[in-house]
């Protein structure tokens, strides 16, 4: 028998993350906590070769540390002319230390002088619930786009910049946020765990 979930972890200490987890999964009948909220310090090393191993790593990490039901993702940004580039290591693109705008302007150099039409990129994103017992489980999200040729938009974090959705004529970071996550890979993903906490919070409102 599951047990009854009450509190879930977000499991990062993105900020942006945070906040958009907030948003998405506003329907559900949990409280949402974090690690420093938890008084957790750390996090795992993220040696995964793809979106899913890493969002394992960190769900099943920090469902040790804490002993909760824990929601970990990890997403990233797939350049086609750069043969899938920066991929699992988005946000290490740069280095250590560096900042979103780093990234972002690294990318754009490595891209110079490469068309529109070859520009195309996708977000990818693996949300992975973990429990401390050891069960796991996964949702997939993703989202097509082509990368612009200078930052547009003060909205989002991350690459958002400049990944533009040509249906839209936007970049994430011209969105605003609830538009945003009408579309997001991170939206898709969390959207499908959604579904999934909801079917655990009424399960174990049902009784025996």
């Amino acid at each position: 028998m599951e047990r009854m979930v009450t509190k879930l972890l977000l499991a990062t200490s993105n900020p942006g993350k945070v906040d958009e987890y907030r948003v998405l999964l506003a329907g559900v009948e949990v409280t949402l906590v974090t690690p420093s909220e938890q008084g957790l310090e750390g996090q795992p090393e993220e040696t995964g070769e793809t979106f899913e191993e890493n969002a394992l790593l960190k769900a099943r990490y920090y469902a040790q540390a804490s002993g909760l039901l824990s929601l970990a993702d990890d997403s990233g940004l797939e350049v086609d002319a750069l043969g899938g580039e920066p991929g699992v290591h988005s946000a290490r693109y740069a280095g250590e230390g560096a900042t979103d705008a780093d990234r972002v302007l690294l990318l754009l150099n490595r891209l110079k002088g490469v068309p529109a039409e070859r520009r195309t990129a996708r977000f990818q994103c693996v949300v992975a619930m973990a429990w401390p017992e050891g069960a796991t489980e996964t949702f997939h999200g993703s989202c097509e786009g082509q990368i612009a040729g200078e930052p547009r938009g003060n909205n989002g974090f991350g690459y958002d910049p400049v990944f533009c959705v040509p249906e839209l004529g936007k970049s994430f970071a011209e969105l605003e946020p609830d538009v945003k996550n009408q579309w997001s890979h991170r939206a898709e993903a969390a959207g499908k765990a959604a579904e999934r906490l909801r079917i655990l919070v009424d399960t174990a409102k049902t009784p025996a």
